[in-house]
């Protein structure tokens, strides 16, 4: 059976620039990108997928992703606009895996819920968010997520309480068995409104003065060793600034890669390599990287 009996042709893209999905703008083609709008319609593609023995991989806003060069040889799924239903029940929020972190921390500033005031200036998707445990300024999802629906490798659509969860220091359960996450429940505090949007707009000034918001990147780089801070272990280096071709270590934040103008993953895994070999030699760490590899060279 064709993809286009599945799902509507119009939500198919083949040969798609991956540069066009990543927040770090890099990346070669995927063979094909699909926006499923609803449970069923990502079911049935993940289904024609393994059937047809392609490799698949599911992504929101590709905020903590680097895809090679060459691309990916696969399908892609992309949940967006058309996965970001939101409902809020007292203290209690069910939300899609396409729903933008930022917006829905807006959301629920607005309704008077606090919790997810970390998450103002994360740039990915609930989905990516929970898979991987993301968090930042003390905060994190393991704080706050109740259950996730996810879909396992059988297709089967599965409900994970929180300790089936097994959240880590950017990790969980969900990350290790690949699975797909569809919705997020969420418990809040109630908090006054005002309250919870200061404390957002404090966090966003932090950010702006902090990080490279105005260039493309994939966040942090690397992972938090233990005892120890990135950034001021590459910034003690000298090498902020540093470049390989149009990637360079972020003359605000260390601990950022971000891309000139024309990066390719090439330039960015070379720089990645160098800056870990510099910080084994003087202080002993191996730094491993915090976004996800994938594609072909």
């Amino acid at each position: 059976m064709n993809l286009e009996n599945l799902i509507p042709a119009e939500r198919i893209k083949y040969n798609q620039p991956m540069k066009e999905h990543t927040t770090f703008r890099i990346g070669g083609p995927a063979d094909i990108l699909v926006m499923p709008g609803s449970v069923s319609e990502i079911t049935l593609v993940l289904d024609w997928a393994r059937k047809n023995g392609l490799p698949y991989l599911v992504i929101g806003e590709g905020s903590n992703l680097l895809v090679r060069d060459g691309g990916f040889r696969g399908l892609v799924i992309k949940l967006g606009d058309s996965f970001n239903r939101v409902d809020f029940n007292g203290n209690e929020v069910k939300a899609q895996a396409g729903i933008k972190v930022s917006r829905l921390a807006a959301m629920a500033a607005d309704k008077g819920l606090g919790g997810l005031e970390f998450a103002e200036g994360i740039p990915g998707s609930l989905g990516g968010a929970v898979y991987m445990n993301a968090g930042a300024y003390g905060g994190e999802f393991s704080q706050v997520v109740t259950e996730v629906t996810v879909l396992n490798d059988a297709g089967q659509s599965t409900v994970l309480k929180k300790s089936e969860l097994e959240f880590g220091y950017r990790s969980s359960s969900i990350q290790r068995y690949r699975y797909v996450v569809l919705e997020v429940e969420l418990l809040l505090h109630p908090e006054e409104p005002h309250m919870v949007k200061e404390k957002m707009q404090e966090l966003s000034r932090q950010r702006k003065e902090r990080q490279p918001l105005e260039l493309p990147s994939a966040g942090s780089v690397f992972k938090r060793p233990p005892g120890r801070f990135v950034g001021p272990m590459i910034d003690e280096l000298g090498l902020k600034g540093y470049r390989v071709g149009d990637a360079e270590v972020s003359t605000k934040h260390a601990g950022f890669i971000v891309n000139r103008g024309h990066a390719t993953a090439r330039d960015v895994l070379a720089l990645v390599s160098q800056v870990q070999q510099r910080v084994k030699e003087k202080f002993g760490v191996d730094l491993e990287t915090e976004f996800l590899i994938v594609g072909e060279d």
